[in-house]
C-alpha cells in the first residue's frame, strides 16, 4: 500500500497539514519542523505527487533555460556547464526542474520560447544572454512572462530584473592590469557587437586607454564567436598587423585558449613576446600554457541568483524588479610581464 501523508504525519507527530506545508516549503513552518517531517518522508519513501500538487496551483514546477542561438557555442564554451551548475543549484533548492531550449537561428529560439509559454511548459525563464535587440525580450515583456536575463539588457535596464557583473569596470581594470606593466600597444578579441558582454567590455577597454592617454586602434579591435577557433582567426590577424600589440585583452578563457595554440604554432612567447588577460576564469585557465591570468567573474553564482530570484518572481508576482551585479577579481597567473624591449615595433611573425 501506498504511503500517504497521513502515515508522514503520525511517525513525525504532526498535523497532516503540516507535512503538506512542509512539501510546499511553507515559511510558515519552523526549520526544526520541517527537519523532522522530513526525516518521516524518507524513513517511510514517501515522495510527494508534485503533478497533482502543480495542477491544483496552476503551477509546473519548472523554469525554461534560453540558451543562445546553436552553432554549437553553448555546448563548447565551458561559460555555459559552470552557469548551468549555478542555475540547477538554485532551482533545486526550491524543488524547480529545468526545461531547456535553444535553436538554429534567432527565429527559432523565439519559436521555443513562445512554445513554452503558450503551452504553460515553464512558471519562468532565464534567459542565459544578452543582446542588444532581442525579440525573446520583447515577447517575454508583452507576456508579462516572468523571465530573468544574465547579462545587462539592452534597454529599459530597471524593468528587467538581470543579473550580471560590471563588465565595464571589469574590462577597464584588465587593460589597467597590463598598462600597470608598461603596455602600450594593447588589443582586444572579444565575441560578437551584437552581445552586451561585449559592447560593455569593449567600452571598458576604450575607457582604460583613453584614460592613460593612449590611442584607440581600431586595427587593434576584433570580434569572433566565442571559441578556439574564434580565438584563433583573430590572433593570427592582430599578429599580421605592421605594429602588432605586446598584450591583448581576451574576453574569453576559451577565445584565449586558441589564442595560445596560434600564438605557440607563430613561435611566439607568452608572456615574453605578448602578455595576455582572458575572462570567466574556468578550469581551462589554470590548466593552460602558460596558466592565463583571468578575471573571475563568478559564474556559479551568476547562475545560482538568476534562478533563485526567478523562482522569487513567480511565487510572488508583486516582486519589484532587481539590478544583481556579481563581483569580480582578476586573478593573476604566468601569462603577463612587462613588453620585450627587443621585440616592441618588430614583426613577431
Amino acid at each position: 500500500m501506498a504511503v500517504t501523508i497521513k502515515d508522514v504525519a503520525a511517525v513525525a507527530n504532526v498535523a497532516p497539514s503540516t507535512v503538506s506545508r512542509v512539501i510546499a516549503d511553507s515559511p510558515r513552518i519552523s526549520e526544526e519542523t520541517k527537519i523532522k517531517v522530513k526525516k518521516a518522508m524518507e524513513q517511510l519513501g514517501y515522495h510527494p505527487n508534485l503533478n497533482a500538487r502543480n495542477l491544483a496551483s496552476q503551477s509546473t514546477q519548472v523554469l525554461g533555460l534560453v540558451m543562445p542561438t546553436s552553432k554549437d557555442v553553448g555546448f563548447q564554451n565551458p561559460f555555459f556547464p559552470a552557469v548551468l551548475q549555478g542555475i540547477s543549484e538554485g532551482a533545486r533548492e526550491k524543488n524547480y526542474a529545468l526545461q531547456m531550449s535553444t535553436g538554429k537561428s534567432e527565429k527559432e529560439v523565439l519559436d521555443a520560447v513562445i512554445q513554452m509559454v503558450q503551452g504553460k511548459r515553464v512558471d519562468g525563464v532565464i534567459l542565459l544572454y544578452s543582446n542588444v535587440d532581442d525579440q525573446v525580450i520583447s515577447y517575454l515583456r508583452e507576456q508579462k512572462f516572468p523571465f530573468v536575463l544574465i547579462g545587462k539588457p539592452y534597454i529599459d535596464m530597471e524593468e528587467i530584473t538581470h543579473v550580471d557583473n560590471d563588465n565595464v569596470r571589469a574590462a577597464k581594470e584588465a587593460t589597467e592590469y597590463l598598462i600597470g606593466y608598461g603596455h602600450e600597444k594593447i588589443g582586444f578579441i572579444g565575441g560578437s557587437p551584437e552581445l552586451m558582454v561585449t559592447v560593455d567590455r569593449v567600452t571598458g577597454y576604450q575607457l582604460a586607454l583613453k584614460n592613460a592617454g593612449q590611442e584607440i586602434k581600431k586595427e587593434y579591435m576584433i570580434h569572433e564567436e566565442f571559441l578556439r577557433e574564434g580565438g584563433q582567426e583573430a590572433v593570427r590577424e592582430l599578429m599580421a598587423l605592421e605594429q602588432p600589440p605586446t598584450a591583448l585583452v581576451v574576453a574569453d578563457d576559451f577565445m584565449a585558449l586558441g589564442v595560445l595554440n596560434t600564438l605557440d604554432e607563430l613561435g611566439i612567447n607568452v608572456p615574453n613576446d605578448l602578455s595576455i588577460v582572458s575572462f570567466n576564469n574556468v578550469l581551462l585557465a589554470e590548466m593552460a600554457r602558460p596558466p592565463l591570468t583571468s578575471v573571475d567573474i563568478n559564474i556559479f553564482e551568476l547562475g545560482y541568483q538568476a534562478s533563485k530570484n526567478l523562482i522569487v518572481m513567480v511565487e510572488n508576482k508583486n516582486e519589484p524588479t532587481k539590478r544583481l551585479i556579481i563581483s569580480h577579481q582578476i586573478i593573476e597567473r604566468l601569462s603577463c610581464t612587462k613588453p620585450n624591449p627587443d621585440r616592441i615595433g618588430k614583426d613577431l611573425t
